[in-house]
């Protein structure tokens, strides 16, 4: 665990000076840094102290329970076939994906809370679905941001001192990344691209914010990261609010064969919207990017929001049917569940049938009220069919 001093140390990370910020950055020509900060273009994201103020006088968190066990059991791929994708879904948003030749881990955080604080701060409920020691060999790991639930400092050592992976992170990280013992770090601003052996990784745009403080805000850039290997392609969103990046990045990066985006953490709207999805919006991000598949991530590990545990896949659930998106088009894996996903062949964005509108709805449900704005409509046979959960 961190001491006080490395606390203190790992909580202001250096600002980057402007000869290592992108040229068009430093000439002021850059849409998303000001030669100070980075923002997002066209919209606030971010807290400020009134918002964090309103948050903990108006909160009403939904319980979660203490701990849960996982059902689910990995095995990461030994070999994976050119065109495959291999995810293995470790906890929160840590994902093991696996393409040919290349083992990848996102934003990986193995710790006990994701806080600067030893005792203070969110917990994890569950352990994670593949322990550390069980990991395959990593050559990449994928930083999208400072935010303490996704850079695990202790985590990041460890991973060094065992794997001595290539760290790609977004500008400004790799000040602390390498001040903790990183040694392969690189930074790009979104769009650049990083070559590796056996792939290319662009970093892209996300809406969010960074900061491990609450006094020196965005000095660091956030984004995703799109990985195009040998036969398949993987996006993985990061944090992010709701925007036209998706657009973006399928007119650059298309075809994306899985997309990992976020579902949680989105509640209350007010508060949460311009910096995390919910799952209605995420189902949207999931048509806008064309993937062929997407995976949900960012939930049911840590309490970050007052949505309940199971919310975000209930809502998720709906979501689908609102937009008819099939189930297998858009999945949840359980925690420790190892999924492989053929990108060859048909597209998963298809309608879903009338006649099994009530199942599924019954299913996402569970029994529970779910609020659902928008209506789901299908067309079939020319007849349009509402369906709306309230």
């Amino acid at each position: 665990m961190l001491s006080t001093s490395d606390m203190t140390e790992l909580t202001w990370p250096d600002v980057p000076p402007l000869e290592a910020i992108d040229a068009d950055a430093a000439s002021g020509r850059s849409d998303h840094f000001d030669g100070r900060s980075f923002f997002n273009p066209g919209v606030r994201a971010g807290r400020g102290w009134l918002d964090l103020l309103r948050a903990a006088l108006t909160a009403r968190p939904r319980p979660w329970p203490r701990f849960i066990e996982n059902s689910a059991r990995a095995a990461p791929a030994t070999e994976v076939s050119v065109g495959n994708v291999v995810l293995t879904f470790i906890n929160h948003i840590t994902f093991l994906i696996q393409l040919r030749g290349l083992n990848i881990l996102t934003d990986p955080v193995y710790a006990e809370r994701v806080s600067p604080l030893r005792h203070v701060g969110p917990r994890r409920v569950r352990p994670p679905g593949l322990p550390f020691a069980e990991l395959p060999r990593i050559d990449v790991v994928l930083v999208s941001h400072d935010h303490y639930d996704h850079l695990d400092v202790e985590t990041l050592r460890r991973l060094e001192a065992v794997h001595h992976p290539r760290f790609l992170t977004g500008l400004g990280n790799g000040a602390l990344l390498r001040r903790i013992g990183l040694r392969d770090v690189h930074e790009s601003d979104w769009w650049q691209q990083t070559a590796l052996p056996a792939a290319t990784v662009t970093f892209t745009p996300a809406q969010h914010w960074s900061g491990r403080g609450l006094l020196r805000c965005n000095r660091t850039l956030w984004g995703g990261f799109h990985v195009r290997g040998e036969g398949a392609a993987v996006y993985f969103a990061g944090d992010t609010g709701y925007c036209r990046h998706f657009q973006d990045i399928r007119r650059r990066l298309a075809p994306i064969d899985v997309a990992l985006l976020p579902i949680g953490a989105y509640a209350p709207r007010w508060y949460e919207a311009p910096n995390h999805m919910n799952p209605e919006e995420a189902v949207r991000a999931h048509l806008e990017l064309g993937a062929r598949f997407s995976v949900a991530t960012h939930f049911g590990c840590f309490r970050l929001s007052e949505e309940g545990i199971d919310e975000p896949l209930q809502e998720l659930a709906a979501a689908r049917l609102v937009h008819g998106v099939q189930a297998s088009a858009f999945a949840a894996l359980e925690t420790g569940e190892t999924r492989q996903f053929e990108t060859t062949g048909q597209s998963q964005v298809q309608p879903v049938r009338a006649a099994s509108v009530a199942r599924q709805l019954g299913d996402a449900l569970e029994g529970r009220r779910v609020r659902v704005v928008k209506r789901a409509v299908e067309t079939i046979g020319g007849e349009r069919a509402g369906v709306a959960a309230v």
